[in-house]
């Protein structure tokens, strides 16, 4: 028979050391999800926001899993003013969780500068890459039969701002696989940056967290 492990004083302290510092990463993302930047030359609804700083540095610090936790949370705190019948929240929460987990799952097994890079990289190329299947066959049909936006008006809206757009494959092709290859390369670039200092805020779990 085998002894029942008790948690001790020091690994409830840091298990309430992480949650803290994920609520409070989380906050911050849902702040910044508010604050959305439309990009030239990219259809009106692709709207870039920094949500994902907090969040990657969360993944980093605290572990892939609590990355896709706090990726989670920020979008259901966002439901309740979602302007798209929670459709962009749950493909945000999908399409970036490949880009968190990814990220996460690579840097945590070295936990180095280079490492970092190398996660990000390969992190933002993923990412990128399949929210193209994910967008084409989920995303745009279930904007057209819950919200009622035909294709044709999607790609017109599209064509407007960017002349290469004419079909439904040229809007993956030149909408949102770049947009997402930015996104991921702004996203990371600022991580990489300011995460050290983040981190120490957090009282160094990235330290402490393998």
């Amino acid at each position: 028979m085998s002894e029942r492990r008790i948690p001790t004083r020091k690994s409830t302290s840091k298990m309430t050391r992480r949650i803290a510092s994920a609520a409070i990463l989380t906050a911050m993302a849902v702040v910044l999800m508010y604050l959305e930047i439309p990009l030239p030359f990219f259809p009106p609804f692709l709207k870039f926001d920094f949500s994902e700083v907090p969040v990657l540095i969360g993944t980093f610090a605290l572990g892939p899993l609590y990355g896709v936790a706090i990726e989670l949370a920020k979008n259901v705190i966002h439901l309740p003013v979602s302007h798209t019948a929670g459709i962009g929240e749950v493909s945000n929460f999908l399409n970036c969780s490949v880009f968190i987990a990814t990220a996460g799952i690579i840097y945590s097994k070295i936990r180095t500068r280079k490492s970092a890079l190398i996660s990000m990289a390969i992190a933002t190329a993923t990412f990128a890459l399949m929210s193209c299947p994910f967008n084409y066959f989920i995303t745009l049909p279930l904007y057209s039969q819950v919200l009622g936006f035909s294709n044709e008006a999607i790609i017109g809206m599209s064509a407007a701002v960017n002349p290469l757009i004419h079909t439904k494959f040229d809007l993956i092709l030149w909408g949102f696989l770049p947009f997402n290859i930015f996104k991921g390369v702004v996203i990371s670039a600022i991580t990489l940056v300011i995460y050290k200092p983040i981190s120490k805020l957090i009282n160094a779990t990235a330290e402490k967290t393998k």
